[in-house]
C-alpha cells in the first residue's frame, strides 16, 4: 500500500527487453535499505523490485502491466515518481493508494493559475464515473484532490512544491498518465451495482 506521496524522482538508467521488459532505476533511495521482494510505486504503478545495486534496482513488468500503463513508453533517460510501500505508523499524508493502475489519460491542457498550475485530464468513461468533485485520484503516483468533472474531464490544480518535488514540474499537454482511481469510490459504487441486482 502506498499514499501517493512521492519520496523521490526516479530516472529509468536500462530497458531490457526479454519475456518480460526489465527496467533499471537510479534512485536517491539508500538502495542498503530495499529488499528484493520490496513493493515500490513507480510512476503509480506498483512493482517489485527483483534486484539492488548502489543507487538503483530493478523491476520487471509483464506485457498485461505494459499494455495497461505509460511503462510502454519509458526508455533511458525517462524520469519517474517514485515513492516506497508504507510502514505501519507511517503518516498517511495522501490517500490509500494500491499501486494498480486503472487505465491510462491524458493531459489536455495547462494553465497558470496564481503560483500553481491547473491541469485537464481525459479518462475512459470506465474510469472517469468514478472520478468525483474534492474526491482523491492517483495520477503518475500522485495523489491529488480533483477540482472539477465534466463528463469524461477533470482538473486538478498542483502547487508549486509539488511541480519541483514529482514530475509534475515538467509535464507536458499531451501526456499520457497512470490514473488509480480512490479505492473507496470503487467499492461504493461496486456495491451500488451488486444492490440494483
Amino acid at each position: 500500500m502506498f499514499t501517493g506521496i512521492v519520496t523521490d524522482i526516479g530516472e529509468i538508467s536500462s530497458v531490457e527487453k526479454r519475456g518480460d521488459t526489465r527496467f533499471t532505476i537510479a534512485t536517491s533511495y539508500d538502495t542498503k535499505n530495499i529488499a528484493i521482494g520490496a513493493s515500490i510505486a513507480c510512476a503509480g504503478c506498483c512493482l517489485t523490485v527483483i534486484e539492488v545495486a548502489e543507487g538503483k534496482f530493478l523491476v520487471e513488468a509483464s506485457t498485461e502491466t505494459l499494455s495497461k500503463t505509460t511503462l510502454k513508453n519509458w526508455k533511458v533517460g525517462t524520469r519517474i515518481n517514485l515513492e516506497r510501500a508504507v510502514k505501519v505508523g507511517d503518516e498517511l499524508g495522501g490517500h490509500i493508494v494500491s499501486g494498480h493502475v486503472d487505465g491510462l489519460g491524458e493531459i489536455l491542457f495547462i494553465t497558470p493559475e496564481g503560483d500553481s498550475k491547473r491541469f485537464r485530464f481525459n479518462a475512459s468513461k470506465d474510469i472517469a464515473r468514478f472520478i468525483a468533485p474534492k474526491g482523491s485520484v492517483t495520477l503518475d503516483g500522485t495523489s491529488l484532490t480533483v477540482n472539477e468533472v465534466e463528463g469524461s474531464t477533470f482538473g486538478v490544480n498542483i502547487i508549486p512544491h509539488t511541480q519541483a518535488a514529482t514530475t509534475w514540474g515538467h509535464a507536458r499537454v499531451g501526456d499520457a498518465v497512470n490514473i488509480e482511481i480512490d479505492m473507496l469510490a470503487r467499492y461504493v459504487a461496486r456495491l451500488a451495482e451488486y444492490e440494483k441486482s
